[in-house]
């Protein structure tokens, strides 16, 4: 998660991929998985990232009801929703921070602020309603010296990344976000944002349901 030129570059790459049809079944789950893995929450151990999977994931339309991930082909996805309430992607996605690199050297730097208290966890999780505050001048696309009106620069190649989330509110005038839900799946599409085919997420929740059932 990261708009460096030569990163979004290799993820255009990852949208066209190559025919796996001769390899075995666990072949396939395998590079799935390693792929998803190498985007969403690259930074977590396996041990870790153990401890949020859901081998049940949330229905399309709503995040009460349950269902296998062949009913709505979308869904798996959803497999990393949980890592959308990390603090540090959290600030990635609601375009504060170019990288989930620097959201969190923000974070530990003490620049960031939940719920009013300085907070330097990259890791937390947010809860639906907590209100995320960063220092302007620790976000990197806003240039200008202090007391002085701050303007926006975009990373070069990186307007495709350029939107925001469903389930994220952001003031920009105030450099405020706040967390409006958990991401769902509708149909024909799923709100976790990633680059890789919904295929490629299918095979990867399937390696882990079968390691860890």
């Amino acid at each position: 998660m990261s708009w460096n030129k030569y990163n979004l570059y290799n993820l255009a790459q990852r949208t066209r991929y190559p025919d796996h049809g001769r390899k075995t079944i666990f072949q396939q789950l395998w590079y799935a998985k390693r792929e998803t893995r190498a985007y969403h929450g690259a930074s977590l151990s396996e041990k870790r990232w153990r401890k949020l999977f859901k081998s049940v994931l949330p229905a399309a339309d709503t995040a009460t009801a349950t269902q296998k991930p062949g009913d709505h082909p979308h869904a798996a996805a959803l497999m990393y929703g949980d890592l959308e309430r990390r603090l540090e992607i959290f600030l990635h996605r609601a375009l504060f921070a170019d990288s989930v690199e620097s959201a969190r050297q923000m974070i530990r730097h003490g620049k960031v602020r939940v719920d009013d208290k300085t907070l330097r966890y990259p890791s937390y999780l947010l809860e639906p309603g907590q209100l995320v505050s960063v220092d302007p001048h620790a976000i990197a696309m806003l240039r200008g010296k202090e007391g002085t009106e701050l303007s926006y620069h975009p990373k070069p190649y990186s307007q495709p990344f350029h939107f925001l989330p469903d389930y994220i509110e952001v003031n920009y005038r105030t450099c405020e976000a706040i967390l409006l839900r958990e991401p769902i799946s509708r149909p024909g599409r799923v709100e976790v944002p990633s680059p890789i085919p919904p295929e490629v997420h299918g095979l990867a929740h399937e390696y882990y349901v079968r390691k860890w059932r």
